[in-house]
């Protein structure tokens, strides 16, 4: 018997957990169940986190949480409590299965059959914002190499014990050489050490577009934060609908299990929601402590039940469906056929699920870091880039020099473009004139003389290169 952590959500959450709880008991899931509650009621009572120390403490003894969606009110400072959660509780890997039901719900992609493994915890869902002007502001997109390591190795341990043939990763580092470069690099040297898997790598934008349109070339794909929520909606959508699939988060030490859509307020109470991506979650969450023979189960009986074309309205489409239902209808469904299994729909036969347990993350040799130079961004309001440079350029020292003026990222200094627009935000570029190592003092003395010369420094960015190689990327146009 396994006591698992329950928050039944916000809007049409309480409605579709009710329905998930229903069905997994009824095939014999031998679970006791700790209620909390989260969501917009604790936000509204002042707690801007979504959740108090007491269902924390929950979570943190029971290890899984079966999560209804919750509602996170707009304005007023509040913190997604997904995101939250995932990082506080260290859930580095988000799962998302994505297969078609073809052809009892609709898809252009009958053949698809893919699971998208996303990194959960940085990228640039840290949220670390800050407005650095009247007309700029930054989010920082932290990627750390533990982070790449983890979510990477686990991909590949996925698609091994899944019998999955190939892993798919995507970034931009053509672009983003520094952060979806290590991504990039440290999926290829893990790569290496999985010869039994093929390995690709795609650039996010055109991958996109093949997932989109050729998605049953894909097999396990493993991405950074952002990329992976987005196209973890858009492969649920072209599967047939994102209401039909759940999530896994999984940590070392505790596990989350969800659906991926939200709570759908408008559909609250009127039992019409469809229950099944939270019961795809549920499934999971059974796999995941070892109740394989339940989820199993479950699964044929929910597929069963799809097969037979009892359908909520989300998916119900004449001439396929034969009847529509409620939620609870549907629940009741799918009890029915607890012990049956489809005959079109591919029957799933689960082995007994093997916790994956990734080796503890080794902190290589601290490399050589050697201090060349450091960016000052200034606000200024005048648009005229070689007007800033002949102020900024009085900050110039005998060992450290003015070498180049960006806004946006684009070089405006020297030999920059009339043509480019340029905001109130400017990154002024110092490095010593022979291209050697600099001294900490010097970027004080530089933030010293910003002052006496009425420059508004509003950040610094030191620039290191590490053991010779530079860490930082050009400007563009460099």
């Amino acid at each position: 018997m396994t006591t698992i952590t329950v928050a039944k959500g916000d809007g049409i959450g309480p409605e579709i957990m009710d329905a998930t709880l229903k069905i997994i008991l009824a095939a014999g899931a031998r679970i006791e169940i700790e209620e909390i509650t989260v969501g917009e009621a604790v936000y509204l009572a002042g707690n801007t986190a979504g959740i108090t120390p007491e269902a924390w403490e929950a979570i943190r003894r029971n290890k899984i949480f079966l999560k209804a969606p919750i509602t996170t009110p707009q304005g007023g400072g509040y913190k997604s409590l997904n995101v939250t959660t995932r990082k506080f509780l260290g859930l580095y890997s988000n799962v998302r299965p994505c297969i078609s039901l073809h052809p009892f719900v609709s898809t252009k992609h009958p053949a698809m059959d893919l699971v998208i493994v996303r990194e959960n915890e940085e990228d640039l869902y840290a949220g670390i914002e800050h407005q650095q002007t009247d007309e700029v502001v930054q989010c920082l997109k932290l990627i750390s190499r533990p982070g790449c390591e983890k979510i990477i190795r686990y991909a590949f341990e996925y698609a091994r014990q899944q019998g999955r043939k190939k892993v798919t990763c995507f970034t931009k580092d053509n672009i983003m050489k520094q952060t979806d470069g290590l991504f990039h690099r440290v999926f290829d040297e893990i790569a290496t050490e999985y010869p039994d898997i093929e390995n690709e790598h795609w650039i996010i934008d055109i991958g996109a577009a093949k997932l989109a349109d050729t998605p049953q070339v894909f097999d396990v794909l493993v991405m950074p934060n952002l990329y992976g929520d987005v196209l973890s909606d858009v492969a649920a959508q072209i599967a047939g609908s994102v209401g039909l699939a759940g999530s896994a988060n999984i940590g070392e030490e505790c596990a989350m299990f969800e659906a991926i859509h939200g709570s759908a307020p408008r559909r609250a109470g009127q039992n019409m929601a469809n229950p099944s991506g939270l019961l795809q979650g549920a499934i999971m969450m059974l796999n995941h402590i070892s109740q394989t023979d339940i989820a199993e189960k479950v699964q044929n009986a929910w597929l069963k039940t799809i097969e037979d074309g009892i359908h909520t309205y989300d998916i119900f489409k004449e001439g396929t469906s034969k009847v529509q239902v409620g939620t609870s209808e549907f629940a009741d469904a799918v009890i029915a056929n607890i012990g049956k299994k489809p005959s079109k729909l591919k029957p799933v036969a689960y082995t007994k699920n093997v916790t994956i347990t990734l080796p503890r993350y080794k902190r290589k040799p601290q490399a050589k870091k050697e201090l060349i130079g450091v960016d000052v961004f200034v606000h200024w309001d005048g648009s005229d880039p070689n007007e800033l440079a002949q102020q900024v350029q009085k900050l110039d020292a005998q060992d450290i020099s003015l070498r180049m003026i960006t806004n946006r990222g684009i070089k405006v200094w020297p030999n920059g473009f009339k043509e480019t627009f340029c905001t109130d935000h400017w990154r002024c570029r110092f490095q010593h004139k022979s291209g050697q190592v600099i001294d900490k003092a010097v970027v004080v003395r530089l933030l010293s003389k910003c002052l006496e010369e009425n420059i508004d420094a509003i950040k610094t960015e030191n620039l290191y290169a590490f053991d010779g190689k530079p860490g930082f990327s050009l400007g563009q146009g460099q």
